[in-house]
């Protein structure tokens, strides 16, 4: 069938004849990622401006703009589209059909690139496209995007280019000249039976001139717009089919590659990401002594302790010579004298001893406050894995060292280059995404881990000025032990300041479905339709600190917020091999 794509009217949006779309989920309309990275317009809640096929009267358009309400722009202006197109029978059409959770029938009907690829397989399809090795469909997006098939998906490649940094449905930041893969999937139309039409769900392009003539009359299929919607978008929308590679292909597809990974790797070496903590476990490991930095507030102890829980720690700040090397005592009946080894020294090579498979951490906190005496003493075990010259650590025990940065501690001491040089040197900085994870793990109080991952991290931390508290990760901590033992949030701003504390209350104080809602089934499909688009990012952030044996059940839940939380909530909870 040949279907005429179209753009709604001022009336059917605005107009007392609202259709039923409209009048059930309003005129706020989310952006895909597709029309995002070709300069959609947008706002913080990912929603867009989108053109109308309505005259404004004076030679200009009608738009509806990010918040749903109607304005006005030139006819010879740039924008974005949601088309739309008759269908008097939605039942004649070739597509999987379902009912949304606002009651209107969802149809699936052709396929566009739409949302951005997850990091892994982004990175997968750079590292293929830049080897040669990805396949094209021969079919082009707007004439100039090939789409490419890749492991049973496909996909395109774009070149950010709109300037300001934009926000990817999963969350990701893209910035001036970064390659965005965007995936090819099936389009998600709206049905209205009383105007009998097909509407799409989001903005699916942008970048759209609407009318070469500066005056703009009110007949739409004079427009460019009208011509792009039905000859370019039209042939887009056609799936293109997938074709299997012939065993000759498939053989040379496999050398070319096996020869581009050798060439990419010729020593074999494990190019991965590596953490702060795998650095620190593959210097344990190496048994090479390794010196962690970083403000007090980053958990420096507690990533050495996850590591080994029974690892001797030694505060320098407050060690004198005896307590660390140990001391020597006049033995009256032989007229010698004794040397006596610090008991910490005793209790290490007791457990190393008991556990010789293991290996045991000997941890050096606040080295660089303690005094250059001391500082002196520990060089030499660092250097000669022995106290005082005499006992000699196991073979089994691991040196670990951590202080503060000189800006961060007014009792800090310059480290001699010396012992500085003799260390691997990690330099701590909690991230958002590792203090998720550490804070599922510990069950953060959720309204605390839902605020956190609502505003991406920016509130993790806050300038100390010496006068006002500040917030910190520890801070954080504790706040959630406070308010899980007063369930009062205004407590909060002795932790971490009065305006983190009002924001946060604010935060509390926003309609959402909690985890612990979910869990019980205490939702109804009403509620979920009430939910804007922030109120359903901060439902999603918050339902990420799922345990993992009930990650499956809310998955199912968030698939009803939108395939885009869907997404997001995905790129909170999976671990980088399951993305």
């Amino acid at each position: 069938m040949d279907y005429r794509y179209i753009l709604l009217s001022k009336e059917q949006v605005f107009g007392e004849n609202k259709t039923d779309v409209i009048s059930v989920l309003g005129a706020v309309c989310e952006v895909s990622d597709f029309a995002v990275v070709s300069g959609a317009d947008t706002d913080e809640n990912r929603t867009g401006k989108w053109f109308l096929s309505s005259s404004h009267g004076y030679g200009d358009i009608c738009m509806a703009d990010q918040r749903g309400n109607p304005v006005v722009a030139y006819a010879t202006s740039r924008g974005s589209l949601r088309p739309a197109f008759r269908c008097e029978d939605i039942l004649a059409l070739p597509c999987n059909m379902a009912k949304d959770i606002s009651g209107l029938e969802e149809a699936e009907f052709g396929e566009y690139p739409q949302y951005a690829a997850d990091k892994n397989c982004s990175g997968e399809l750079e590292r293929e496209f830049s080897e040669g090795l990805l396949r094209k469909t021969g079919k082009k997006y707007l004439a100039q995007y090939d789409e490419f098939q890749y492991d049973g998906g496909k996909y395109i490649r774009v070149l950010y280019t709109a300037g300001d940094a934009c926000l990817l449905s999963d969350g990701r930041t893209c910035k001036q000249d970064d390659i965005v893969w965007i995936k090819v999937s099936p389009v998600k139309w709206l049905y209205d039976a009383k105007a009998g039409l097909l509407i799409s769900r989001t903005i699916l392009v942008s970048g759209v001139l609407f009318s070469a003539e500066q005056y703009y009359d009110g007949d739409f299929e004079k427009t460019a717009a009208y011509n792009f919607l039905n000859d370019t978008f039209a042939k887009d929308l056609i799936p293109s089919v997938l074709r299997k590679m012939t065993l000759e292909e498939q053989a040379e597809y496999e050398g070319e590659a096996k020869r581009a990974a050798r060439r990419r790797n010729p020593y074999g070496l494990n190019f991965d990401t590596v953490s702060e903590e795998d650095i620190i476990r593959g210097a344990i490991e190496s048994n090479v002594a390794v010196f962690l930095h970083g403000p007090s507030s980053e958990g420096k102890s507690a990533r050495v302790k996850q590591i080994d829980p029974t690892c001797e720690i030694l505060y320098l700040r407050n060690a004198t010579p005896d307590s660390l090397n140990g001391r020597s005592v006049y033995n009256q009946s032989t007229g010698e004298m004794l040397d006596i080894p610090p008991t910490w020294f005793k209790k290490v090579k007791e457990r190393c001893e008991q556990e010789s498979d293991k290996l045991h951490i000997v941890f050096f906190d606040e080295i660089n406050n303690a005094l250059p005496s001391i500082q002196g003493m520990a060089f030499n075990i660092v250097l000669n894995r022995e106290v005082n010259g005499i006992w000699k650590l196991p073979e089994n025990a691991r040196i670990v060292a951590a202080g503060n940065d000189m800006q961060d501690s007014l009792a800090a001491n310059a480290i001699a280059a010396p012992l500085f040089n003799r260390f691997a040197h990690v330099y701590i900085h909690t991230t958002t995404e590792m203090w998720l994870k550490w804070a599922r793990k510990n069950k953060i109080h959720p309204a605390i881990y839902s605020y956190i991952a609502y505003r991406r991290g920016e509130t993790l931390r806050s300038k100390y000025d010496g006068e006002k508290p500040n917030a910190d990760p520890r801070k954080w901590e504790m706040a959630s032990k406070m308010l899980y033992a007063t369930g009062k949030p205004e407590m909060l701003r002795s932790l971490v300041g009065e305006d983190i504390t009002e924001e946060f209350v604010q935060f509390c104080n926003q309609p959402l479905i909690t985890l612990e809602d979910v869990r019980k089934g205490n939702y109804s499909d009403s509620e979920i339709e009430k939910l804007n688009t922030a109120q359903r990012y901060a439902t999603t952030v918050g339902l990420s600190q799922a345990d993992d044996e009930e990650l499956d059940a809310v998955r199912r839940f968030v698939t009803k917020l939108g395939e885009e939380f869907k997404a997001l909530f995905d790129s909170f909870v999976l671990s980088e091999e399951e993305k």
